[in-house]
């Protein structure tokens, strides 16, 4: 047997004690419990009787409002048992102006429709550019995930394309982990071009680890244009060549992890690509966490009830008392 809110007891046992004082005038005279001039026979012998039917009722009242309730059966439920590392590429090139408004919003978006699809999955989130650094070790609340990944800004890292740190920033973070499915899904739009550990060995540690790596490059194949500054005529921009990444490296790094490689050109072929890594990705084991009850409070408050009725009855017709 469990009890909901068994405190609540408390209010039917005062309410019991204020019936008690009412049924013998106790607030009303200052003799106590039994005047002084009750008379021994029949009647007072039934009203005895009646009290104790009172206080029955009152005492399953009371116990109803613990909320007793017994256990039937336990409905497993399945639970999400993935780690997931976003490694984003916050270099000043995914300030592009090829996707609206830039390549980094439209990735920040994506990103977080990505991670509330999964709220019971556990997050990290680590950004690169000519250093690396960790924005967000791995959790599972949802509220926070959003919050940092929100967050993310182009401009304290440096300038340069640090793929390999990044990356085995996250095998680091992601290795210590008990989960077995952990994966890393890593946005980037340049080449890589600085950094003490190579796009293809952080792969070999990923590989490792038995950590799986999704690649995904960002930008178009046509020139692009990228804010630098304020001028004399308003915002200034820097064009950059089209096609500056490097699709065999990325490919090279998923193949090896058992991971997939993917180039998103828009904003909508970004969001079918981490869709289909969301379904690819749906590793779920079976939780006996969710209990059918049987709730017991309402037999035992209709019983409390017709006690207390037939108490009141007896009171009336019987004995004559009008409160």
């Amino acid at each position: 047997m469990e009890y909901k809110s068994a405190s609540f007891a408390i209010l039917g046992l005062l309410g019991l004690l204020f019936w008690a004082l009412e049924y013998w005038k106790v607030l009303k005279t200052p003799e106590l419990v039994a005047p002084t001039n009750l008379k021994v026979g029949g009647a007072n012998m039934l009203r005895g009787m009646v009290f104790l039917l009172g206080v029955a009722g009152w005492l399953l009242i009371s116990y109803s409002m613990t909320g007793p309730r017994k256990a039937l059966k336990f409905i497993p439920s399945n639970i999400e048992v993935n780690d997931i590392f976003f490694v984003v590429d916050v270099s000043r090139s995914m300030l592009a102006d090829d996707m609206q408004p830039n390549r980094l919003e439209v990735a920040k978006e994506k990103l977080r429709e990505f991670a509330k699809l999964r709220p019971t999955a556990r997050v990290g989130v680590i950004i690169f550019s000519e250093k690396v650094f960790t924005m967000l070790p791995l959790t599972t609340d949802p509220t926070l995930v959003d919050k940092i990944l929100s967050d993310i800004q182009v401009g304290f890292l440096g300038s340069g394309t640090n793929i390999g740190d990044g990356l085995a920033l996250a095998v680091a973070r992601a290795q210590d982990s008990k989960t077995k499915n952990k994966v890393v899904i890593l946005l980037t739009d340049g080449v890589n071009n600085v950094g003490k550990v190579t796009p293809i060995q952080a792969a070999e540690l990923a590989k490792e680890n038995d950590i799986r790596v999704y690649t995904i490059t960002l930008g178009t194949r046509s020139d692009a244009k990228i804010p630098v500054g304020k001028g004399m005529f308003g915002t200034q921009y820097q064009t950059i060549p089209g096609g500056s990444f490097d699709l065999k490296t990325m490919k090279e790094i998923s193949d090896m992890t058992n991971g997939k490689s993917y180039m998103a050109d828009s904003e909508e072929s970004l969001k079918e690509i981490l869709g289909e890594i969301q379904s690819l990705e749906k590793t779920e084991i079976k939780s006996a966490n969710q209990v059918v009850y049987d709730e017991l409070f309402h037999k035992y408050l209709l019983w409390g009830v017709l006690l207390l009725a037939g108490c009141e009855l007896t009171r009336r017709n019987l004995l004559k008392e009008v409160s």
